[in-house]
């Protein structure tokens, strides 16, 4: 691999972030190739594609990953014609995924014994900021391998942080998403109570917003969810309750009390069970909703 060519990269999955991310790399001219077990959401996705994960790897020198969750990683990287097998010294390898700190660090041992650079990558943003470039990187590994790939990694993201040793990029996600979880099913809950109040929500929302109760969900998700549009494409309420147990799991290891996690899951568990679940996670305040008496935020 050459410091003097720009490096050729491939993404592993490519369906709401996936997608749009190799679209972000592909339209900052440089050159990217995707693979997706679906072929639906490859050719969704409007970028070119090869048939399996080997051929990814064979074609090129920096490999992302943005996959659903470590069960999937793990049979992508550990399978007998995956990722690991496919590997050639030198490569890079980047997971943009969510996953479990403890399974990327085992993955990045994995990976070193093939003389192979793996970096777990958290973003944060959501697809808006995938579609704009903006996305926010929390990464760990090697910082030489983090400035590799850095010039890609500009095409997609504003800021770029390198949080320490394989498995911490992950970590900071899981944390990250914790809050956003939490800020979403607490003001999903404050928004039912203030429609059964028969407080203005927008009015609610402008007072929220320069009051002490100010969050991501005030700020980003409620104005629009008032009016009707719940921002569908993003994460959905599985993958959010999958994430707050990757979050509890990681508070057990590390011997944290987690006091607010299991009612967070439980809200999103609502969700799943009252047929929100793979819908985007904002629809928890239907469920909430739903259980209070059929309340909507919409007039």
């Amino acid at each position: 691999m050459s410091s003097a060519a720009p490096l050729t990269s491939g993404m592993v999955g490519l369906g709401n972030m996936g997608g749009r991310i190799a679209r972000r790399v592909r339209d900052g001219g440089r050159a990217i190739a995707g693979f997706d077990v679906s072929e639906e959401q490859a050719a969704r996705s409007g970028v070119d594609t090869v048939p399996s994960v080997g051929a990814l790897f064979a074609a090129a020198d920096v490999v992302f990953f943005s996959l659903p969750d470590s069960q999937v990683i793990e049979k992508v990287v550990f399978g007998e014609t995956g990722a690991l097998a496919s590997s050639r010294e030198r490569q890079i390898v980047v997971d943009l995924s969510t996953a479990a700190p403890s399974s990327s660090a085992r993955i990045h041992a994995a990976f070193a014994e093939r003389g192979v650079e793996f970096v777990d990558a958290g973003i944060s943003g959501g697809a808006a900021a995938a579609e704009q470039g903006s996305l926010t990187i929390m990464a760990g590994g090697s910082p030489q391998a983090l400035d590799a790939v850095r010039p890609i990694l500009d095409t997609f993201a504003s800021r770029i942080y390198h949080m320490g040793a394989p498995g911490s990029g992950h970590v900071a996600k899981l944390l990250n998403n914790f809050l956003n979880g939490v800020s979403l099913a607490a003001t999903a809950e404050v928004m039912v109570a203030a429609r059964k109040a028969g407080l203005e929500l927008a009015q609610l929302l402008d007072v929220l917003n320069h009051s002490s109760g100010v969050n991501f969900a005030t700020l980003n998700r409620f104005p629009r969810i008032v009016e009707g549009d719940y921002l569908e494409g993003g994460l959905t309420g599985n993958l959010m309750a999958k994430d707050v147990q990757l979050y509890l799991d990681l508070a057990r290891q590390l011997e944290v009390t987690s006091l607010a996690g299991p009612s967070c899951l439980g809200a999103f568990h609502l969700a799943a069970a009252l047929g929100y679940g793979d819908q985007i996670s904002n629809r928890v305040v239907d469920a909430l909703g739903d259980i209070s008496g059929g309340v909507r935020l919409q007039d």
